[in-house]
């Protein structure tokens, strides 16, 4: 029985968070992949990208409030999340015109996209914090559990709870949703298979009769649309601050690159393995080797090899190996 306890405290402080906290990753990777793989540059306003989209959301989640809307056992968000996308979407390509086509125009270097990115990110970290302002922020309105911890102790007879949050679920069932969406889109339809071939090889596509502009534009609604989604589940299941996505940029990154740049099945792949990292190294193991270890052997300490608040440390230290030994990623995307 004690083995049991162990496995749901596990499943329940581990498995469950670091799964949907992976999922939030993979879909934040997969933007900065696409505009990597496309586009050719780093685009560093990406967590600025999903913050804005969150709070488009949110303003959208408050109106529809005020209306006496709701979900019913789920997040009104869910509701607002296509007026979130398409304000996002309005955004990047507006920074598109305004910003990225002059230098496209001007081939230049992949570095200046960089450091124009960077621009365009303070920009948007301002006006997210002028518009909604820099604190802590929750939107998550429905039933706050699948299954709680009571409930399952009732069902089990167990001494360990496992809770189920919706917005956990919803982040794993939104995700392989949208996964599947855009494999579909990239590999079965005709813009896809452009944008692919636009990838590979630029001027072999031009000759083709490609149009690049509209490559462009897709990548940019595709783009947006991920970053929307990523940044309201990721604000759903934890809570919306400004800072906090600028943060994320990171881990973010980290999954993109250890996976592969470039690389959308890299991408997904770097997300789940920094956000397992992430908790596995900054959990507290003392529960878990209380039910498993006998009583003379049982910890007086946490357990703990970090504490939370490194916890992107793991995310940096990964990079920097990733970097070091096998700079393409693990899926042998495009070199950094």
């Amino acid at each position: 029985m004690d083995y049991l306890n162990a496995i749901v405290a596990l499943t329940n402080f581990v498995l469950i968070p670091a799964t949907a906290y992976g999922a939030q990753l993979a879909l934040g990777a997969l933007g900065v992949t696409l505009i990597y793989g496309i586009l050719r540059f780093s685009n560093f306003a990406h967590g600025d990208t999903m913050a804005f989209g969150t709070m488009a959301t949110i303003g959208a989640t408050v109106l529809l409030q005020s209306w006496g809307v709701s979900f019913g056992p789920l997040p009104t968000a869910l509701l607002a999340l296509p007026f979130g996308i398409a304000a996002t979407i309005a955004l990047v390509l507006l920074t598109d015109v305004g910003v990225y086509r002059f230098y496209r125009t001007q081939k230049a270097a992949p570095v200046i996209f960089v450091i124009v990115s960077m621009g365009v990110m303070f920009i948007m970290n301002g006006l997210v914090r002028i518009l909604i302002g820099p604190d802590d922020r929750r939107f998550a309105d429905g039933e706050r559990f699948i299954i709680s911890a009571r409930e399952f102790k009732e069902m089990t007879g167990l001494r360990e709870g496992l809770a189920l949050k919706t917005t956990q679920g919803i982040t794993i069932v939104v995700a392989v949703l949208v996964v599947a969406m855009l494999f579909y889109f990239l590999n079965r339809t005709r813009t896809g298979k452009s944008m692919r071939a636009y990838s590979d090889n630029e001027d072999l596509a031009l000759l083709s009769g490609i149009n690049p502009e509209r490559v462009v534009m897709v990548t940019w609604i595709i783009v947006a649309t991920l970053a929307t989604i990523a940044g309201v589940l990721y604000g759903l299941d934890k809570s919306f601050k400004p800072f906090t996505y600028f943060q994320l940029l990171l881990p973010i990154f980290a999954s993109a690159v250890v996976g592969g740049l470039g690389n959308p099945l890299g991408a997904i792949f770097g997300g789940f393995l920094i956000a397992y990292s992430e908790v596995l190294i900054t959990y507290a193991w003392k529960k878990v080797l209380v039910y498993t270890l006998p009583d003379a052997l049982e910890p007086s300490g946490l357990v703990q090899l970090l504490s939370t608040d490194y916890k992107f440390a793991v995310s940096f230290a990964l990079l920097v190996i990733v970097l070091l030994f096998k700079p393409t990623g693990l899926f042998k995307g495009k070199s950094v």
